[in-house]
């Protein structure tokens, strides 16, 4: 047991003091003494100053034991009883202190408890006239979050930074099936409260999206929409239709703020194959028709050596070859628009063309660092396009330009022209041959080192529309021309009916609106702002460096202030040695339950993703943090996140205490321990132990983690190596 460092400093105060006095007192009676006598008694005690000082021990040890007596009862007991009270005032509810000590401090334990007892009572009495003032309210509640939890479309709502606040069960169900790992721990997916929506979006993607909803705001929309489709990591295609999230009183000087963004999404991979293999179909079928015209053709041919006269002869022959020609053409035409049509069914969006052009002008001048011009520019134009796509491959030609032939300034021009309307990049002094053309027009797009499958030949078909080179030799210019759709001046239709709908309780949380990616370091946010992972592991034995390996990993997280319970990780992993008997008896976890399990290669780098952009959390974290780290060679997974140790903290805040097990503290803070030497069920109580602890630390002066992890290397556990 650790001895606090004042008894021994007392035990060794008295001890000197002791030999002072004893040193004094000879000095005094050796000065009355004549030299003769001093001589003989000199000679007398020295053969006996051993018993003297085994005596002046003997006695030492015993005022030590009684001041270790003295110092538990009326020093350590008086302590412990604050951090109790400390306990108390932040627990939800009071539990028995059991408290050790004087019979006064005894009883000011039960006096403490009976206070807290009718805290609790009052709260229970506030919160019940509180829930019988709201529950109209709650009942309103309830309905929306039923309405959200059976929808048939999945509903996620993000802060700017991409950061996911509420979600429903079908987009929970969803976001599971894109993710690339699906088959491995089960309740693992893309989505989860204060993760990013980029793990499925391109940020490009949702940034274009977004500069599409302010505009249209700035122009007075009241609540606009726009939608997109993409394809997920796993190759599913969706389609995405997104509204602002704006605040709740408008300011006339702030008209395109908005907090955030609501998605809608449609997985419409299966109805885009049904729909493509229909048109495939269609078009053998006209291929297999135009094949039956042919031999038709070739027979009637034939007739040419009847016995009908010359002239008749001819003319049947004209007349039949003349329908032929024209169902030809018909069937022709009808191949060419279904074949057209599977490259082309894509969602268009009604968008101001100045936007478009205004989109491009900035988008190649960041890209390119080239001047951008605009010309001859139709302030009234409205397009139907997919804008990102359009928007890609008008920077990818300019691009193109810029490196092989090092333009030097870029126009753009649009206006109507009949039914289409005709965008050009033109440029000055350079020409370009039909081949290298043809090749821009059929390579992929690439962008640096990022590339899409896409060609600029895919994009101008999604659109229906056309594109092509050519030259003004009388300007000496040149441009890419491209005829694209025109619609209507009039807004999308407004989604506010349906966006307009509640949340899914437990899947929601609207304080992260508050969160910005200019946020500072993690080691200067407050504790209570962070997100954590809280994790523990099942192992083969308790010796890491001797072979022991991991066989289970449970985590937890926390956002905001809240374990989000429905959000976990837990998952059996195969070692490649056997597990210890002894182990077994404590997490009861057999070689049979982990055969045919993942091994920890696979496991780790999904566990890596759940717990990204966190703060690690364990208890007795060196143990589980050890165990990792011996890992990282063979799985090439590093783990860079901050960690921080429950059994420190505890150390920290009640250094008074005799027990900083995970059972003893959940005691303390009147926790159900449930799943014990379970991984997950080791995390949970871990996580609600740290809730706890973060409003007592905060009460020491100790708010940001940089401070935590400060106070925790200090603490007498922080020793312990594996």
């Amino acid at each position: 047991m650790k001895i606090d460092r004042r008894l021994i400093l007392a035990i060794g105060v008295i001890g000197l003091a002791t030999v002072v006095w004893l040193l004094l007192t000879i000095g005094l009676i050796a000065s009355t003494l004549a030299p003769e006598q001093r001589a003989l008694v000199a000679a007398q005690l020295a053969p006996r100053l051993v018993l003297i000082g085994m005596t002046w021990l003997f006695g030492l040890l015993l005022i030590g034991a009684t001041l270790r007596w003295l110092f538990r009862r009326y020093v350590s007991a008086p302590a412990r009883l604050l951090e109790q009270t400390k306990v108390l005032l932040a627990a939800p509810q009071a539990a028995p202190m059991n408290h050790q000590g004087t019979t006064e401090t005894q009883a000011l334990s039960e006096a403490i408890f009976e206070l807290a007892t009718q805290r609790d009572a009052l709260r229970a009495d506030v919160a019940e006239q509180i829930a019988q003032a709201s529950f109209s309210v709650q009942q309103e509640k309830n309905r929306l979050a039923a309405l959200m939890a059976e929808l048939t479309q999945s509903v996620v709502v993000c802060n700017l930074d991409g950061r996911i606040l509420l979600y429903n069960n079908k987009a929970r169900l969803q976001f599971r099936q894109f993710s690339q790992a699906s088959g491995l721990a089960d309740s693992v997916g893309l989505i989860g409260i204060g993760r990013s929506i980029y793990a499925v979006f391109d940020r490009q993607l949702v940034a274009h999206a977004l500069e599409n909803i302010r505009r249209r705001l700035v122009r007075g929309a009241a609540s606009p929409s726009t939608q997109f489709v993409t394809t997920t990591p796993s190759g599913q295609l969706l389609r995405v239709q997104m509204a602002p999230v704006r605040p709740g009183e408008a300011d006339a000087r702030n008209v395109d703020a908005f907090s955030g963004f609501v998605l809608m999404l449609d997985d419409v991979t299966r109805n885009f194959e049904q729909e493509s293999l229909r048109d495939q179909l269609l078009h053998g079928l006209t291929e297999g028709s135009r094949s039956s015209l042919a031999n038709m053709q070739a027979a009637l041919e034939m007739l040419a050596y009847s016995d009908l006269e010359p002239a008749m002869h001819d003319r049947f022959m004209g007349v039949l070859r003349e329908e032929l020609v024209a169902m030809s053409a018909r069937v022709t035409d009808l191949v060419k628009h279904s074949t057209q049509g599977i490259k082309t069914r894509w969602p268009l969006e009604e968008m101001l063309g100045a936007d478009l052009v205004t989109a491009a002008q900035r988008q190649i001048e960041n890209y390119c660092q080239r001047p951008v011009t605009l010309d001859s520019l139709d302030q009234g134009l409205w397009l139907k396009v997919e804008s990102f796509t359009l928007l890609q491959a008008l920077t990818y030609l300019a691009s193109r330009l810029v490196d092989e032939f090092e333009v030097k300034f870029l126009q753009l021009r649009l206006q109507a022209v009949g039914e289409r309307a005709q965008l050009d990049l033109v440029w000055t002094g350079h020409a370009m041959s039909t081949e290298t053309v043809m090749t821009w027009e059929m390579d992929a797009m690439r962008f640096g080192a990022e590339s899409t499958p896409l060609t600029v030949r895919d994009v101008v078909q999604r659109h229906g529309g056309e594109m092509w080179f050519e030259r003004e030799r009388i300007r000496h210019e040149a441009f890419f021309r491209f005829l694209l759709p025109l619609a209507s001046a009039q807004e999308q239709l407004e989604a506010t009916q349906i966006l307009h709908s509640g949340s899914r309780p437990e899947f929601y949380d609207f304080d992260l609106f508050q969160m910005t990616a200019q946020d500072s370091a993690l080691d200067d946010r407050l504790l209570s702002a962070l997100s954590y992972t809280v994790f523990d592991t099942e192992t083969t034995g308790l010796n890491p460096s001797e072979g022991d390996e991991i066989i289970q990993i449970g985590a937890a997280r926390i956002v905001n202030g809240r374990l989000l319970r429905q959000e976990y990780f837990e998952q059996l992993v195969a070692p490649t040695c056997l597990i210890k008997s002894a182990s077994i008896l404590i997490h009861g976890i057999t070689q049979d339950m982990v055969r045919g399990k993942p091994p920890i290669e696979a496991v780790l780098p999904s566990f890596h993703a759940f717990a990204q952009d966190t703060v690690l959390v364990a208890h007795n974290a060196a143990f589980d943090m050890k165990f990792l780290q011996l890992q990282e060679a063979r799985s090439g997974v590093v783990f860079h996140q901050p960690v921080l140790d429950t059994l420190l903290l505890s150390a920290v805040l009640h250094p008074n205490q005799e027990s900083h097990r995970l059972e003893a503290i959940a005691e303390r803070f009147n926790l159900t321990v449930l799943g014990r030497h379970t991984a997950l069920g080791d995390a949970m109580v871990t996580a609600q132990v740290l809730l706890r602890l973060i409003p007592l630390l905060g009460g020491m002066g100790i708010y940001t983690l940089r401070q935590a992890r400060e106070a925790t290397q200090k603490t007498y556990y922080a020793r312990l190596k594996y």
